[in-house]
């Protein structure tokens, strides 16, 4: 290995392994402080520090500068988690491209790579060199919280095509991709924002599903992956220790019998599973013992000093070796020349083709997964009414960071037809009754989030449904609901409640365009 950290402090070395996020569209005095005396060598951003592209760059260059102030040799990492999709931190600043799910209804690797590859050089073009994405996790279970569609299905070797491709799409963007999250998150019931899940499986089954798609990444080129809050007890002497925390995991399966050289870059120390249990300050040290590289700290100023504090006392105390934090460092470092040495942003960005691609892509990905009664598509007289039901919905998980109104679907739906209502359901109301006022020839929308996860949303549709009305369900997150009202005759699927992907919807509920997506999960009927 190179030796990157010759002459470098042991201070600026615990630097260089820390990645920090703060809040506002400009840098807060605390972050200035933690780059400049805390050498702090990588950021990341949040939904909380973008508004439009001009603001962005100007809040990466001026976050490089401070670095360049304090006497930093090497550029900051500056990522995001630009997912697509359901998580998409860029809003307005940046075109919005299918999340994972929506990619796997497509089932295209050249689709997928195209879409990192534009999605990448937006990224650069607004001062961010490194994109934690893609999720990698193999989502077969329906009723997992946090991942779902932020995955590209329940087959692994979907997902290790299309993750492999867009891994290339960001790295000939010049973006620094991330593989997450290891070894697997996909499987479990728990969201790691909130406790700390575990998986029973043992290194048989991980080798046959969730690590298929990690080794085709590697495979593919990527330079850094993202560990998982997730406990296998199977695989790690300590059955509490989550893969962040475990040299089982990083070390003895990533590292050894995967051969991955790359950055190790722990999931954020401030998640509930950690903070909780370990407390993100001592996790700090843990995660770096076990074999991450870069640790993250995203949110409190406080937490992340007291991190930088608790790994310098730990060389010092003798608990944790200089060598570590060296290795740790060179890793980034390394990973910093081979990608920001020319960190200019590309000369041009055809912005046209990217809306083009999105139109495109969100076209392939609209899926019809029933049309018993050839209702679609509509052929509505003037006087005929649409009622858009707005149901309460509880399902929304913690990694979301930007909200959507049903207004924004009466909108779309109005463009083709002008009588129509929504009806919003707030959660104390008497569903029933209110449903029993309208009228009984209308044409129901109803739009679920989770339902298989919200009782009161599958409630709503079976209400419907049982009093004969004609209803159709478009699932606008995971495409598992009609599990849980496996009588609806009429069901879109649009993976994500995102402007694009109604626009797709709508095209196909009117007859403008065909559903050409594949469902790249199985729904259980019963």
């Amino acid at each position: 290995m190179s030796n990157y950290t010759e002459g470098m402090t042991l201070e600026e070395q615990i630097g260089q392994t820390l990645m920090v996020g703060f809040r506002g569209l400009t840098a807060t005095p605390e972050v200035i402080d933690l780059i400049q005396k805390y050498h702090i060598g990588n950021i990341i951003l949040f939904s909380r520090n973008v508004g439009e592209a001009a603001q962005m760059r100007a809040l990466t260059h001026s976050l490089q500068q401070a670095a360049r102030e304090a006497g930093h040799t090497h550029p900051l990492l500056i990522a995001i988690d630009q997912e697509n999709g359901i998580v998409q931190r860029l809003g307005e600043a940046a075109t919005l491209f299918p999340g994972n799910m929506a990619l796997g209804a497509i089932g295209s690797e050249e689709i997928a790579f195209k879409v990192a590859l534009a999605a990448g050089r937006e990224l650069k073009d607004l001062g961010i060199n490194m994109n934690l994405a893609p999720v990698v996790d193999v989502n077969n279970n329906a009723a997992n919280p946090v991942i779902g569609v932020r995955s590209f299905g329940q087959d692994a070797y979907l997902v290790a095509r299309l993750g492999s491709a867009m891994v290339q799409g960001y790295q000939d963007a010049g973006i620094i991709a991330c593989l997450k999250h290891f070894p697997g998150h996909g499987d479990t019931s728990v969201d790691s924002h909130l406790a700390l899940p575990a998986i029973p499986h043992t290194l048989e089954r991980l080798n046959a599903l969730e690590l298929v798609p990690f080794k085709s990444g590697i495979e593919a080129g990527a330079t850094s992956i993202m560990t998982a809050h997730v406990c296998f007890p199977a695989l790690t002497p300590n059955a509490v220790l989550p893969a962040t925390l475990s040299s089982a995991l990083l070390q003895g399966l990533l590292r050894e019998q995967l051969g991955f050289q790359g950055v190790i870059v722990s999931d954020c120390l401030e998640m509930r599973a950690i903070l909780d249990i370990f407390g993100t300050e001592k996790a700090a040290v843990m995660t770096l013992q076990a074999g991450s590289d870069l640790v993250l700290v995203s949110h409190h100023y406080a937490l992340q000093r007291g991190s930088f504090e608790a790994i310098k006392d730990a060389v010092q105390a003798g608990t944790l070796s200089p060598l570590v934090v060296k290795l740790a460092a060179e890793r980034i470092l390394a990973l910093k020349v081979r990608y920001l040495a020319e960190n200019v942003a590309p000369a041009y960005i055809d912005y046209a083709a990217h809306v083009k691609l999105q139109e495109r892509a969100y076209e392939l990905s609209t899926t019809l997964v029933r049309n018993d009664d050839a209702l679609l598509p509509l052929h509505l007289e003037a006087e005929d009414n649409i009622i858009i039901v707005s149901p309460p919905r509880a399902s929304i998980s913690m990694v979301e960071d930007r909200y959507y109104s049903d207004e924004m679907l009466l909108e779309i739906i109005q463009h083709y037809h002008s009588n129509v209502t929504l009806l919003a359901i707030a959660p104390e109301d008497n569903y029933q009754e209110v449903l029993q006022e309208t009228q009984a020839s209308a044409l129901f929308l109803v739009a679920t989030v989770n339902a298989h996860l919200d009782e009161k949303q599958a409630d709503i549709v079976r209400f419907l449904v049982a009093s004969g009305r004609r209803v159709i369900g478009i699932a606008v997150r995971n495409p598992y609901d009609l599990s849980v009202y496996p009588q609806l005759r009429t069901y879109l699927v649009t993976y994500e409640y995102t402007r694009p992907a109604l626009l797709a919807a709508a095209r196909v509920l009117f007859g403008e365009r065909q559903a050409l997506g594949h469902l790249p999960v199985s729904l259980n009927l019963v």
